[in-house]
C-alpha cells in the first residue's frame, strides 16, 4: 500500500482523497482549515494530518516525509515551494496547475527530480491535463506524416445557463481571472506564438446544450505548443461558454477591471482586480447541476483524404461530486496511482501529456464513469 497526500481538500481535493482511497492507497490529508480536512477525512476514510500553511516549505517537508507521492490542490502561487519540498522528501509531485509561469518553473527543476529518482508533474487536471493527454493521442492516432491542425476545446458550465455571464461559479474567481486574463499559447503555422485572451470567438455546435461560443483563454494548452512547434501546423487550446458570455468578460478587461495594480480611489487604494474577484465570489451563483464538455482532435491529409481523430466527453454531477471535480480530480488521481505502481514512464520533470499516453489513462477514467469516447461518433 502507498501512502499519498492530499493537500488542500476543497471540492477537487475531497473528490482526489475519495478516488485515491478507492484505488486501495493510505491517504493523508491536509488543509489550511482544520475543519475542512477533518470532515473531508471523516467523509472518505483518510488520515488527517491536521492544518497546513503551504508557505511553510519545512512544514510541507515534515508531512510529506515518508510519503510516496502528494496531489497537491492549493493555490497555484505555491506550486514551487510543494514541489521542491516533494524532491526533497523523494516523494512524487502532481498537481493541477493552470498557470504557465509557475509551470515553466516546475518544469526547470528536471534534473533534481531525476536525481531524486522522482516524476513532479504539473498541469494534471482537466484542462490543462487530460484534455492535453487526449490531443497527444489524437495525434499519435493519426500516424507518420505532418499534421495539419489540433484543437482543445473545453467548459465547465452549469446545466442551465445563469444571469447575464450565463454562468456559475465553479472554481476560485482568482483562477477564473487569470485564465481570462494572461496571453494564450498556440501554434500557427507551426510556430509557437502568443495571442490575446477572450479572442478568437467561433460557434461550436453541441447537441442539446449547445450552441456555444468558444474563445481564446490562458494555460489550457500547457506544454503542447513547445513540444509540437514544427511538427503541427496550428493548434489552439479555447474554452466554452454559453453565447454572450465572452463579450461581456472581454469588457470588463479593457476596462481595467483585471488590473492588479493599486489605484487610489477617494480616500481608499485598491487594486481593480481585488474588488472584482471579491464581487464574483459574493454574486455568481455556485453549486448547481454542473456540465464538463471536452473535444479534443487531431486533423491531417492522409493517402488523398482528410483524417480526424478526436475525442469527446460529457461528464454531469455524479449526486457526489460535480462535473468539474471529477474531471479535475480523477485525472490526476489517476496519474498518481500509476506513478506509485510503477506504471508511468521515468522520473522528471514534465507535464501530464508527456509523461501518460491516453491509452493508459482511460481504462483508469473509466472506473469512476468518465466517458471518453471517439469524436467524430463513428
Amino acid at each position: 500500500m502507498s501512502t499519498i497526500v492530499v493537500l488542500g481538500t476543497g471540492i477537487v481535493g475531497h473528490a482526489a482523497a475519495w478516488d485515491l482511497v478507492r484505488r486501495g492507497h493510505d491517504v493523508h490529508v491536509s488543509d489550511r482549515d482544520p475543519a475542512a480536512g477533518a470532515a473531508v477525512a471523516a467523509d472518505v476514510g483518510a488520515t488527517d494530518r491536521g492544518p497546513l500553511d503551504a508557505s511553510d516549505v519545512d512544514a510541507v517537508r515534515s508531512l510529506l516525509s515518508g510519503a510516496d507521492a502528494v496531489v497537491s490542490g492549493v493555490p497555484y502561487g505555491f506550486g514551487v515551494g510543494v514541489a521542491t519540498a516533494a524532491v526533497a522528501t523523494g516523494c512524487h509531485y502532481i498537481d493541477f496547475g493552470g498557470n504557465p509561469g509557475v509551470v515553466a518553473r516546475q518544469l526547470t527543476m528536471d534534473a533534481q527530480a531525476r536525481e531524486a529518482g522522482v516524476a513532479v508533474i504539473p498541469d494534471c487536471g482537466l484542462a490543462p491535463g487530460l484534455a492535453n493527454v487526449l490531443v497527444d493521442g489524437n495525434i499519435d492516432a493519426l500516424g507518420p506524416g505532418p499534421i495539419d491542425r489540433a484543437g482543445l476545446r473545453v467548459g465547465a458550465i452549469p446545466v442551465e445557463p445563469v444571469g447575464a455571464l450565463g454562468y456559475q461559479l465553479a472554481f476560485s474567481p482568482g483562477g477564473l481571472i487569470n485564465e481570462y486574463a494572461e496571453p494564450c499559447e498556440i501554434l500557427e503555422n507551426g510556430e509557437y506564438a502568443t495571442v490575446e485572451p477572450l479572442t478568437g470567438l467561433e460557434t461550436v455546435e453541441w447537441a442539446p446544450w449547445g450552441p456555444l461560443e468558444a474563445f481564446h483563454t490562458a494555460g489550457g494548452s500547457s506544454s503542447l505548443p513547445l513540444r509540437y512547434a514544427g511538427t503541427v501546423g496550428s493548434l489552439d487550446y479555447k474554452t466554452l461558454r454559453f453565447p454572450g458570455h465572452a463579450k461581456i468578460v472581454r469588457a470588463m478587461l479593457e476596462l481595467g477591471l483585471f488590473d492588479q495594480t493599486e489605484r487610489k480611489v477617494g480616500d481608499v487604494s485598491i487594486a481593480p482586480r481585488a474588488v472584482l474577484v471579491d464581487l464574483l465570489a459574493e454574486h455568481l451563483p455556485t453549486g448547481d447541476d454542473d456540465l464538463v464538455l471536452l473535444r479534443t482532435w487531431a486533423e491531417a491529409d492522409r493517402d488523398g483524404r482528410r483524417v480526424i481523430a478526436g475525442t469527446q466527453l460529457e461528464d454531469r454531477h455524479d449526486g457526489r461530486f460535480s462535473a468539474l471535480a471529477r474531471t479535475t480530480a480523477f485525472p490526476a488521481t489517476a496519474l498518481a496511482h500509476l506513478l506509485v505502481t510503477g506504471g508511468a514512464g521515468e522520473p522528471g520533470a514534465r507535464t501530464m501529456d508527456a509523461a501518460v499516453h491516453s491509452d493508459d489513462l482511460i481504462p483508469l477514467l473509466a472506473e469512476t464513469g468518465i466517458d471518453l469516447r471517439a469524436w467524430p461518433a463513428e
